[in-house]
């Protein structure tokens, strides 16, 4: 809760109590929560889980004004005031004072904690046209894909400059994410209040002469910033990231000149992404194509020419910030549910990639097939969590269970390099997110898993850097090679070449 939000209530409350009980002292309460209002609403903005508290504060307020207004007329208007006014905030400032504290905390102005390296972070954002490749996704024959690209890096640090707001285009994104739930388009407003510890257009740190690179894809009818509590962690042990997003399977990208590119439905993207491991006799058809393959291949085409303008940004970046600064030599990939899928198959494909990062996904058929050559790392949790969260969610049939796993599994057993499969039992799909951060009845509600969620963040963010500092930067790591005693809940198995 924002501090303006937790002074306004505070203030209702005073005005509550001075409207029952006559006390001298309280007697102006109900104009302060009125002053507290408008003053919340200018400088933190208003949102519609804080509708009830304004409600209470107008209640308040009028009520403060009758009892004024009979204090100057007859003693008798005012006893009858007097009379109306507890009436009227015994029946509704008790129900009104438990909804307007109850809304914020549940649907919070959440914050991101501070992360625990060394550097400050930067951000800055790219639009990309592959003017080479056409938009499968489109029914314009001229159409041609482009991308949205947010990169992260180290940075200078620097307490004064304002933070990067969580999502850019929040309104927009957040209306198609609560769309994508059947949900009312301003469900989840209060993402445009959420900042995060990124500062835009930061100067890069001198600290080193170069950084290493990752680049992160986002899950099905995701947005690129949804692991934005792991990317600050990884930018701050020293490395840049680069997060795509990937127009029609993401839930909405924004393009500057103000263009949307929205999710297609979320069936048909679960039969486009399913025939890429589990392939049917009839193919799936998009605007006239049959993707015999699926979609995973075209989207790790994605990753190929994201890393083509990154060389380019590092040769000159129009920021000047960024230029020479890009380890193009020490490059990685991660990424969540669909995000690691194409993962996975842009591992397979492309050798600029050193190290693979797969959270909780399904692997391709061709990538079970021939294995990877890449060090990988699996983070995910067995089937029986997996049931666990159909039982409380729903979703996750057993057939998507078996795939899941099975093909996770034997890409473990049948690839080259060195690999560690990370299972955290009770941690659900979302866990791996910043879903947990949304609200605190997300555990309740089966949205999230028994696990705390930010014991969960706490563990997948040691195994991110700790993978990523050894196969990139040659760092010992303990944390790789048995069962860390700091979390015993999590099960490591690792295989050698």
């Amino acid at each position: 809760m924002r501090t303006f939000e937790a002074l306004l209530l505070l203030a209702n409350l005073l005005a509550f109590v001075a409207t029952t009980v006559p006390l001298t002292w309280l007697r102006h309460a109900a104009l302060a929560a009125l002053i507290l209002a408008i003053t919340q609403v200018l400088i933190e903005g208003s949102r519609w889980q804080m509708i009830p508290a304004y409600a209470l504060t107008g209640l308040f307020f009028l009520v403060w004004l009758l009892h004024n207004t009979a204090e100057i007329g007859a003693p008798a208007g005012q006893e009858r005031t007097s009379r109306l006014a507890v009436t009227l905030v015994f029946g509704l400032g008790v129900l009104g004072l438990a909804l307007s504290t109850a809304l914020p905390i549940i649907l919070p102005v959440f914050s991101f904690s501070r992360p625990s390296g060394p550097y400050a972070i930067g951000t800055l954002t790219y639009h990309w046209v592959d003017a080479k490749r056409p938009e499968i996704f489109s029914t314009d024959p001229e159409a041609r894909r482009e991308l949205m690209v947010q990169l992260w890096y180290p940075a200078k640090v620097d307490a004064s400059p304002p933070r990067a707001p969580y999502i850019q285009d929040a309104d927009a994104i957040s209306s198609a994410l609560a769309r994508v739930k059947q949900l009312p388009d301003f469900v989840f407003g209060q993402l445009k209040y959420v900042i995060t510890n990124a500062i835009p257009a930061a100067p890069l740190t001198d600290d080193q002469p170069n950084y290493p690179l990752l680049i992160f894809l986002e899950g099905a009818s995701g947005y690129r910033q949804m692991n934005t509590f792991q990317v600050e962690e990884l930018v701050s042990h020293g490395y840049i990231v680069a997060a795509i997003d990937q127009p029609y399977t993401a839930a909405s990208v924004v393009f500057p000149d103000g263009r949307r590119a929205n999710a297609i439905p979320l069936e048909q993207m679960k039969t486009l992404i399913h025939q890429s491991y589990s392939r049917s006799k009839q193919a799936p058809i998009l605007n006239g194509r049959t993707l015999e393959q699926g979609i995973i291949a075209y989207l790790a085409q994605d990753v190929t020419f994201v890393l083509g303008q990154l060389a380019a940004l590092n040769r000159a970046d129009p920021n000047n910030l960024l230029t020479g600064r890009l380890n193009l030599q020490q490059i990685g990939t991660f990424g969540v549910s669909l995000g690691g899928i194409v993962a996975a198959e842009a591992c397979r494909l492309e050798p600029r990639l050193r190290a693979c990062l797969i959270m909780d996904a399904a692997m391709p058929t061709e990538v079970v097939q021939f294995g990877l050559q890449q060090p990988t790392m699996w983070i995910t949790r067995d089937a029986e969590t997996m049931r666990l969260e159909r039982r409380r969610s729903g979703g996750w049939p057993e057939l998507e269970i078996v795939e899941h796993q099975t093909t996770m599994r034997a890409t473990f057993e049948h690839s080259h390099g060195d690999r560690y499969f990370v299972q955290v039992p009770n941690m659900f799909h979302l866990n791996l997110t910043d879903i947990p951060h949304w609200s605190p009845l997300s555990p309740w509600l089966g949205i999230t898993g028994p696990i705390d969620g930010r014991r969960a963040h706490g563990i997948i963010n040691a195994y991110s850097v700790a993978f990523f500092d050894h196969h990139l930067k040659g760092r010992l790591a303990a944390l790789l090679e048995e069962s860390a005693t700091q979390f015993p809940e999590v099960l490591l198995e690792t295989r050698r070449p």
